[in-house]
């Protein structure tokens, strides 16, 4: 049963699996089931705050998400609430942030201003580092009655990093159903477009201000 459970949890934790640009945060099966487009990317819709859901085995997987990416589709922080129910139950709060963070401070969580939860760093791969803590009742209500969570880590300059997540919506994406899958594969379509367009007009500004150094020779 330990073995079945930590099986499944590691399939919890890479629910985060989520595309951004060609990256993907976490790995495994989910990684198709919950790829989902970086919020704010070019050509893609703010999807806010969302859930997605899958069956692992004899068990009901969820995760309630919010992804911050550049506009280049880099990582800049990915949220998820993942619920394990079934033969397995268990909830995990897990947020991944970029590399070159100093690993002993962990990421610092922070609803409207209160008090600082740390959540200590359980793998740090090429493109994220990510951290997770233990998913309660408390921490659910507490989110939901807020207006914005912070997450603070500490890059190798050994400075913090706040980053800003809104609240809103967060709610009603808990309670919810969870997204369909046509529209998940749709949105990361125009999340894919609209990077395509993005290096296309990156390249052609690098073309025109090299054309434009050499006729100024």
């Amino acid at each position: 049963m330990m073995l079945k459970a930590t099986q499944v949890l590691r399939t919890a934790m890479s629910a985060l699996a989520l595309s951004i640009g060609a990256s993907a945060l976490p790995v495994a099966s989910l990684a198709q089931d919950a790829a989902a487009p970086a919020a704010g990317a070019p050509g893609a819709p703010p999807l806010g705050w969302f859930k997605t859901c899958t069956k692992q085995d004899d068990n009901d997987l969820c995760v309630v998400q919010n992804i911050i990416a550049a506009q280049n589709g880099q990582l800049i922080t990915a949220v998820g609430l993942i619920t394990v129910e079934g033969k397995v139950n268990r909830k995990i709060l897990q947020v991944s942030v970029p590399t070159a963070r100093l690993v002993p401070p962990g990421i610092v969580m922070q609803i409207d201003g209160g008090k600082g939860q740390k959540l200590d760093y359980v793998v740090c791969l090429p493109d994220k580092c990510t951290a997770e803590v233990p998913l309660t009742d408390a921490m659910i209500a507490s989110l939901k009655k807020g207006n914005d969570v912070v997450f603070t880590s500490i890059n190798f300059r050994r400075a913090p990093n706040p980053i800003k997540v809104s609240l809103q919506g967060f709610t009603g994406a808990f309670d919810g159903p969870a997204m369909p899958q046509e529209q998940i594969a749709q949105s990361q379509r125009s999340l894919e477009e609209g990077m395509q367009r993005k290096a296309e007009e990156t390249r052609k500004k690098l073309e025109d201000a090299q054309n434009a150094a050499k006729q100024g020779q």
